[in-house]
This record gives C-alpha cells, structure tokens and sequence, in this order.
C-alpha cells in the first residue's frame, strides 16, 4: 500500500512507485515531523542497484526524444573570407551505453554516472561563402558524427505541494570523442577539418542542452507516471491514502527513506494521526525493501470499510455447506436438519456482517481484531419472503498472523473466542438446546471465522492484484507485527516491461 525508494534518473523516477517524500524547505513539516507518520518506506541500496539496470532504457528513451535544433554559424576564414554553415535534419541512431553506477549522497541527491555512451548523429551539413550583404548556402551534404559520451547526473529531490519532483537539471555530458564524416568518405579532408574545428564545440553545446534537457522531462513524466499509479494503488472508489510527506527523505549511503501522512480519507471525514511510535531504529538495512504501517492507518482502513458496507459476506450452495458440515458427526447433522428445517443448501443463504467499526490492534502475537458481527440464515421459499432461520449476534475477537505467498495474501486465525450477545433460532427458540448451541459454537470457531478471514484476504488479493501489484515479482516477504505498527520487509525484481510499455508510448 506504500511506496519507497527512488535512485538514479530510471531508479529514481521507477522508484517513485516506492517513494514519494518531500525534500526542500518549500514543504514546512514542523519540529516533530515523525509524530504525524503513519506509512513509512525504506529501500536500501542492493535494491537501488538492480533498478540501476533500468538506468540505459531511459537514458536511450532520452536520446531518442530529445528534438535537436538546427546549428547555424560562420567565421571569418583567410582567403576564403566568412564561410557559413548550417547543420540541420540532427537525429540520434545506433545508442549504446556501455554501464551506469549509482551513489547515494547523503545530501538528499542521487548521483548516476553513466559510462561511455556510444552514439551516431545523422543529418545534413549546408555551407557556403557569405557576402558584405548577404549570406548564400549552396552546397549541402550528409554527414555522421561519431561521439563517445559519460554522463553523469545529480537528481536533487524537491519538495511541491506535499510530493516529490525530481530535479536532473544538475547534469555534465563530458566527449571523448566528436568526429564529424562527410558523405561517409572517413578521411580527413580540408573541408572535413573546417567544418569539425567551426561545429564541435557549438555541437557540445547543444548536444548537452539538448539531452540533459529531454533527461529532466523524462524524469518528470515518468514521476507523473508513477505518482498516478500510486495515487490509484491506494484508492477505491470512496475510501482513499493519503500518502503525502509526512517529513523529508532521510538518504544514507545505504538507503533512502520516505515518510507518509498514511491518513485515511473516507468521503468527508479523515482520520488525525499525531502519536506515531515510528522511529528509524525500528527497520534494518538487510532486506531491499521495507514498509512500515501504523496501527491508526490499519485501523482507519477498517473503519472506512465498514463505513462503505464492505464488510459484509454471503455464503450459500457449497460455501455454505463446507461451514456447516465442518464434522461428519450424528449430532452435526441432526443440528444442521433442525436449523435448515430440510431445505438444501442452495435454497439458504447464510450472511455475515459487522454490526460495529472493528477494532484493530498490532501485537507481536498478530493482528487482534474485535468487533460485533452478526450471523443470519435464511431459507429462500418459492413465491414467499424468505424465512430467517437463525440470528445470532456475536462479540468476536481474533489474532490473524498474515503472509504473502504465490501473488496472494492469506489472512490465518491463530486464536479466537466469540462471546453470543442475541441468539434467535426457530429450531432453538429458547435458545438454551445445547447440542444447537455447542454445535454453533464450535461451527464458528471452527470453521466460520476461517471462512471470513479467508474471504478477506482473497478479497485484498484481488484488489492488489487489479491494481497489478501482480506484476512484480516479491521474494521472500515477510509480514512482523509489533505492538502499534507492523513491518513489511522483501526483496524484488522490477518488471522492465512496465517501463518499456511507457517509455514506448512516451
């Protein structure tokens, strides 16, 4: 649900997807900053290096977009008096980039250096002798320049409007090589060696210009880009996470770490967050990838989707019969018959909801969640209202240990207890048959909150997964609850095809 990390211009804006902080003093967060911290996000560095390997696609992405102007220019030349010349029709063919290192730089920069660049500039080459009062082109060739290139790029992280924009305007392209050839002849000629000394440093120029230029818009769509993906990962229709800088960025040599407001926002009403227990000692640097989640943002979820009616699951044909046919016993079936008075399964429908917002906390044991829930069946008759067959109103309690596993969240019941508050049965009408009630009883424990807890979790999978969280490829993770907070540490591989679609779109 969180998002952290960004390194070097294809990790950085990639990474945005992990981390969107604030990091200038445009954004004021006041003397406490980590007391309004609900979600926190550390990347560390083996995970900046291997988005470092997505660094060539967007520099070449950058090349190939960058719009060259047309060179103009002449000099004054012995003889010859002033020779004018225009390079025009400039594209970029033949890129290559030989490899790309990334630092992370401890005053809020990341530094990329990207090693010789390789790449072939087409386009035509005008000149020609100007006058006292005016200027003639008229011989016009092709040519080729082959250049040889190191980047290297400061991305500085800003602050606007409470999210991060990148900054790669700190950007040196340093040439090892320029060699300008005409009409393909690769020999040196005099008009070869004219034009190479009046355009290459000219060329340098705009070439710099040109690239660092289209390297900064890149940056930016792709941190729009991404800023929208997260934007959509954490909404849902009504209920939305406010995932604004809660404070600055805190980059190490070994990591880099954002914090968020983790607010949730529920139609008009939002949730207040002033104690968070987030500290930096709390995450280690041993995984490449943490989450940190406060109690009072898992709480607030629950309540907003209580508040949006979400809580709420029907059971009926083979779902309903799995939970109440939990043991294949004598007194399970006479129970099952008195309650369901005959009718099959497919004629009843059992409903489970949250009568009350739950109340969640974090314990090293689990997740606790208490809340009220009811329990109807009802028996659907031909041409009639349906029949309740049994009410029952419950004060549930149960610790839920959580894993992620084969692109799927499972949600497991370690411990449970469940106190009837109203109970209402045609079968019981008393309410005091106690084969009816230890049936019931063991039936929830034993097979309805699994049901419900596996439900939930399905649920969230289908909701992480229509929000391609599918897509990537999480190693290893782990899910540690601890008193008001639980932590969420991984490894990751990025899937370069989501960033190739875009930057084919681009």
């Amino acid at each position: 649900m969180c998002w952290a990390g960004r390194v070097m211009l294809g990790t950085f804006s990639i990474s945005l997807v992990l981390v969107q902080a604030a990091a200038a003093a445009a954004c004021e967060f006041g003397p406490f900053p980590y007391r309004a911290t609900g979600i926190v996000c550390r990347m560390t560095k083996p995970a900046a290096l291997l988005l470092n390997q997505e660094t060539a696609q967007v520099i070449q992405a950058a090349f190939r977009n960058a719009k060259f102007p047309n060179i103009t220019g002449e000099r004054s030349m012995r003889l010859l008096g002033r020779v004018a010349y225009g390079l025009s029709n400039i594209q970029v063919n033949d890129l290559s980039i030989e490899r790309s290192e990334v630092e992370l730089k401890e005053d809020n920069a990341i530094g990329i250096s990207i090693k010789n660049v390789t790449a072939l500039f087409r386009g035509t080459l005008s000149y020609g002798y100007a006058g006292a009062w005016f200027l003639q082109l008229f011989h016009s060739v092709d040519f080729e320049i082959e250049s040889s290139i190191d980047l290297q790029l400061n991305i500085n992280l800003m602050c606007q409007k409470d999210q991060v924009a990148p900054d790669a305007s700190d950007c040196y392209l340093t040439f090892h090589k320029l060699t300008l050839h005409l009409q393909g002849d690769k020999q040196p000629g005099w008009l070869k060696q004219l034009f190479t000394d009046f355009i290459s440093f000219t060329l340098k120029l705009v070439l710099k210009r040109e690239v660092c230029k289209e390297i900064n818009a890149v940056a930016q769509t792709l941190t729009d880009f991404i800023l929208d993906l997260a934007a959509n990962f954490v909404r849902d229709k009504d209920i939305i996470v406010d995932i604004s800088a809660a404070s600055d960025p805190v980059i190490k040599a070994s990591y880099i770490e954002s914090h968020h407001k983790g607010l949730v926002l529920y139609k008009n009403s939002s949730s207040e967050l002033s104690d968070s227990v987030f500290s930096p000692s709390l995450l280690t640097e041993s995984r490449m990838l943490y989450f940190w989640l406060s109690e009072h943002s898992l709480s607030s979820l629950a309540a907003a989707a209580f508040l949006d009616g979400r809580l709420v699951l029907n059971l009926r044909g083979e779902k309903l019969q799995e939970l109440f046919e939990m043991e294949d016993t004598e007194v399970q079936r006479k129970a099952v018959q008195r309650i369901f008075q005959g009718t099959s399964y497919n004629d009843s429908v059992a409903k489970v909801w949250s009568l009350t917002q739950p109340q969640i906390s974090l314990q090293p044991e689990g997740t606790v969640v208490r809340s009220l829930v009811a329990l109807e069946i009802s028996i659907l008759l031909a041409g009639e209202e349906p029949l309740v067959a049994l009410y029952m109103e419950k004060e549930i309690t149960v610790t839920i240990q959580a894993t992620y596993a084969e692109k799927k969240l499972i949600l497991q019941p370690v411990d449970s207890s469940i106190e009837i508050k109203v109970f209402k049965c045609t079968a019981d009408p008393s309410g005091e048959d106690p084969s009816i009630q230890s049936f019931l009883q063991n039936m929830i424990l034993a097979a309805g909150i699994p049901e419900v807890t596996s439900s939930i979790g399905s649920a969230l999978t289908s909701l992480m997964n229509n929000k391609r969280l599918n897509l990537f490829d999480i190693i290893n993770p782990e899910i540690i609850t601890r008193e008001g907070y639980v932590i969420v540490q991984l490894d990751f591989g990025f899937p370069s095809h989501l960033l190739l679609n875009f930057l084919e779109k681009s």
